[in-house]
């Protein structure tokens, strides 16, 4: 009975399996069929009546499966999705359904078909859940289902180019259709079908759940290593060639369970090292959170179980590099501060490992322990040199650090001793050049770790060994050779680099200004011997590099921490080291944005001057003799606004020898301002830059205000704790204008050369500076009580306002000396105008006497009666006088100014130039130019 109503059902569920014609329009209703089809058979599947006909159940999904072997359409994955799920229900009753499943997973590795262009758009979504739905597969416990639906997925990749794996949306070059042997039943059916491209598939799968569904599987597959093997090489896949399935990883805290699960039993021996490929993806693109995953107590132990199997039990190439690759993560690790690396005792066999062979150590780690001389355990010996820096931040580990000698470890590696006393052959020590290489990297982590350990580094005469190795470095050509590694900064020179990492140790011990290690310093002669080094690169003929204006700049800088409150070592420094300083003050600013260091090196040079000469009276007179001020002065000029504080900060100093000031008024620039007009300049374009209120003449513009800038009025409205200098105090040392006007202070403000009238204005403002900046504070302190709710006593209130009204009433007056300096300047320029249009009416009046004689002149030679009359006149003024009269034309020659008001009050002194008159004899024109007279007769 039940056998009659199956094949009864059968017949009209599957019309497409004998198709009829060939004819394309019985193709649209035959897919429309197809589609009925599926869902009659998820009814069948789910129907509690036919939910038990297993033998039904099976027939028809292998029909289905048969008649999909050329891929499944992308319209029927939803479907297809829905009778995947119920069979993966049924396995666990009913194994009969594994090879169905098997089967559907094996058809997945084909690419989706389509048959329209358009299915790729429309159906995005159903191929984002059916991936979805392929990872929930490995919830089967059968190995087969797991391992089908693990190289399904990783078939995805294998069928796609490189370029493909990148953007994930590249087509095929010309999709075809897939063809069949002519014998086989769907031939037909084909022909109308595209695949899908791999890349749409890979595209649509970073934005499912399948690479989280893998991982959270991962957990179950602990009796089934071979499975997991291949899931974590899927994982690796998928983490190598997608940002987005990274982070759905991470998501899933994938890191961590990566790490937890890497530590199993593996019979391959593979299982760690696709772990750790997989937290170097996951680092790539996303260190930060894979960090914060990796930094659980439970991580950090398997990693520290994963690296001390390594360590013991490597051999091979490959697995040093992988022991290297665990101490990376573990480095990565260390850079957070909660890490839990001294907590879970990595840290302490991290501390003995990095101190090994240096040191004999009774630790069970290193007793029996040989590692060969090779690069990869150069690198762990490296990377254990550079943990120690990022662990050092914590002051457990320096605690360890002491414990485990290792600062001694490290200059024994700095200072290495004699090979032959210490090993018997080549193959059991490091080759020249690897031993170069742990010796600059143990000088960077002793210049990290040796202020923090100044104790452990004095005990064992870390100054000396520096030093002497500083001699060796000299003794040699610094400037020659072949470097290592990048700690030569890229170029050659390894002897230079040795330079380099030696001083910078020097500067950060000196730097710190402990007196006990900075005399040990002087005492072996460090300020002459660097002095030397200085002057024997800058006679170098090579060119300077970056690593050569480090090492000048680092010098200059453990001179002037030497040399800073100590005025024996000052004159120490003497004559020689105000010579250096001079050579570096005539470099000027020329390259000091070359990129290259130049900048760092003008400004250890002004620190240097400040800290090594000025204090020092024989120093500070023989560096003035050297014309240092007029150089000061001159770096000033040249240098950017952010060198200005520094040296004005050095300037102001050195005029408290009394010397310096002659100095500073002889001093001018290339277009002979006077240093008072530079220093003027400087502050008007300070208060521009702090946008201060001005009037167009640089007058005082609000007088509530006199010097407040905009930036000031702005945080008016804020209190400040009393804890936190507020915004009036902390401008004093933040701009130039206190500086400034304690170095007018020196100069004074009288008979000051070279000034104009705006900067007479700029200096009523100077010199009434600390009238308003008092006034400022206390104004400040007045509305920071109002904001506060605060009402100060009738006593206090009232001492506030008189002070408040005085600075207000010196800025008035202030503004009363600048409008009195404009109008002076304003009635010289009235003066020079007047004087201006006197001496223009002269030269018109000039002009027109000699157009009235030229004219007489012309009359007398063109008309004979004029003439006549010209002669009988000139005989009657002869007979009337002695001296005839004279005509003269005035040049003005000087112009000074009376007690009366106008032009009454000029005194003109006018140089004489006689004009003869018309009446004159003509024998003096006639000499002076006898051809006009020629036709005359008398």
């Amino acid at each position: 009975m039940d056998s009659d109503k199956l094949v009864h059902r059968r017949k009209p569920d599957f019309p497409v399996i004998r198709p009829r014609a060939s004819d394309k329009k019985q193709h649209i209703p035959e897919v429309g069929v197809k589609s009925l089809e599926l869902g009659k058979v998820i009814r069948l599947l789910e129907d509690p009546l036919t939910a038990n006909l297993k033998e039904r159940h099976l027939f028809v999904l292998k029909k289905l499966l048969k008649r999909s072997q050329i891929g499944f359409l992308l319209k029927e994955l939803t479907c297809i999705a829905k009778i995947l799920n119920i069979c993966a229900e049924k396995v666990t009753d009913h194994p009969e359904y594994v090879p169905i499943l098997c089967e559907a997973l094996h058809i997945c590795r084909l690419p989706f078909l389509k048959e329209k262009a358009s299915d790729e758009l429309n159906y995005t979504q159903d191929v984002i859940e059916f991936l979805s739905h392929m990872g929930c597969l490995m919830r089967v416990s059968h190995a087969e289902v797991r391992q089908q639906t693990v190289e399904s997925v990783k078939s995805f990749y294998s069928c796609v180019a490189p370029k493909q794996l990148i953007d994930g949306t590249d087509r095929l070059a010309k999709p075809k259709p897939r063809t069949f042997p002519s014998g086989n039943r769907f031939s037909r059916l084909s022909l109308r079908l595209q695949p899908t491209s791999p890349g749409y598939r890979l595209q649509l799968l970073e934005r499912s759940e399948l690479a989280q569904t893998l991982l959270l599987s991962l957990a179950t597959l602990e009796k089934q290593p071979a499975i997991k093997l291949q899931l974590l090489q899927t994982l690796q896949i998928l983490s190598r060639s997608s940002d987005m399935n990274c982070a759905l990883i991470l998501n899933a805290r994938g890191a961590e369970a990566i790490c937890l699960h890497m530590n199993e039993p593996d019979p391959s021996g593979q299982v760690l090292f696709h772990s750790v490929e997989i937290l170097w993806n996951l680092l790539e693109r996303g260190s930060k959170e894979v960090t914060a995953q990796l930094s659980s107590m439970e991580c950090v132990i398997s990693l520290k179980e994963a690296f001390l199997q390594q360590l013991m039990n490597g051999s091979c190439n490959s697995d040093l590099q992988l022991r290297n690759n665990l101490l990376v993560i573990t480095t990565l690790i260390a850079e957070s501060l909660s890490s839990l690396l001294i907590e879970s005792l990595f840290a302490k066999q991290l501390v003995v490992l990095a101190t090994f062979p240096e040191l004999k150590s009774s630790n069970p780690l290193v007793r029996n322990l040989k590692l060969a001389y090779n690069n990869e355990n150069l690198k762990m010996k490296k990377l254990l040199l550079n943990l120690l820096v990022l662990m050092s931040k914590d002051f457990a580990a320096l605690q360890l650090y002491k414990e485990e000698s290792v600062m001694l470890a490290l200059l024994t590696l700095v200072n290495p001793p004699a090979a032959s006393s210490q090993r018997q052959s080549a193959s059991h020590q490091w080759s020249s050049v690897q031993q170069k290489e742990l010796q600059l990297q143990a000088l960077a982590t002793v210049c990290t770790i040796a202020p923090l350990m100044l104790a452990d580094y004095t005990t064992h005469k870390g100054s000396t060994c520096l030093l002497l190795l500083l001699d060796r470095c000299v003794a040699q050509d610094a400037f020659f050779g072949r470097g290592h590694s990048s700690h030569d900064g890229g170029r050659r020179g390894s002897i230079k680099a040795e330079m380099r990492h030696c001083i910078r140790v020097l500067r950060s011990v000196t730097s710190l200004g402990e007196d006990s290690v900075n005399q040990d310093f002087c005492d072996q002669g460090t300020i002459n011997q660097f002095l030397g080094i200085l002057m024997q690169m800058e006679a170098s003929p090579d060119e300077e590099d970056k690593l050569t204006l480090e090492i000048k700049a680092d010098i200059q800088l453990i001179l002037s921490a030497l040399c800073e409150n100590d005025m024996y070592r000052k004159e120490l420094f003497g004559s020689e080291g105000v010579e250096m300083a001079i050579h570096f003050l005539k470099k000027g600013c020329d390259e000091f944005y070359s990129g290259l260091g130049h900048n760092v090196l003008i400004l250890s040079t002004v620190d240097c001057v400040r800290s090594c000469i000025v204090g020092c009276y024989t120093t500070e007179d023989y560096f003035l003799a050297k014309e240092g001020a007029c150089l000061l002065l001159d770096l000033l000029r040249s240098s950017p606004s952010g060198v200005h504080c520094n040296v004005l900060a050095t300037l102001l100093e050195l005029c408290d020898n009394s010397n310096t000031l002659s100095h500073i008024l002889r001093w001018r620039d290339a277009g002979g301002h006077t240093a008072p007009r530079f220093l003027l300049q400087l502050w008007r374009d300070e208060e521009e830059e702090l946008k201060v209120s001005r009037t167009q003449d640089g007058g005082i513009a609000d007088p509530q205000r006199p010097i407040i800038s905009q930036y000031h009025q702005e945080d008016s409205q804020l209190s400040f704790p009393a804890n936190i200098p507020s915004a009036a105090v902390l401008e004093v040392s933040e701009n130039l204008r206190l500086k400034i006007y304690l170095i007018f202070c020196k100069l004074g403000f009288q008979d000051l050369p070279g000034l104009s009238r705006k900067d007479y204005v700029t200096l009523s403002i100077v010199r009434r500076y600390l009238d308003f900046k008092v006034g400022e504070v206390w104004n400040e302190i007045r509305r920071e009580l109002s904001l506060d709710g605060v009402r100060p006593i009738t006593p206090d209130e009232e001492a506030l306002s008189t002070i408040c009204k005085a600075t207000e009433d010196t800025a008035r007056r202030v503004m009363a000396e600048q409008n009195s300096i404009l109008e002076q300047q304003q009635k010289e320029d009235i003066g020079e105008e007047e004087l201006m249009y006197t001496e223009i009416k002269s030269h018109w009046k000039q002009r027109e006497l000699r157009a009235k004689s030229w004219d007489l002149y012309v009359s007398k030679t063109s008309n004979y009666e004029i003439l006549k009359e010209v002669k009988a006149q000139r005989e009657k003024y002869q007979d009337a006088a002695v001296h005839p009269t004279e005509y003269f034309v005035g040049q003005v020659t000087s112009v000074e100014r009376a007690g009366a008001q106008g032009p009454a009050g000029l005194k003109l002194i006018l140089a004489r130039a006689p004009i003869n008159a018309a009446g004159q004899d003509q024998v003096g024109a006639t000499s002076q130019d006898p051809e006009y007279f020629s036709t005359v007769s008398d």
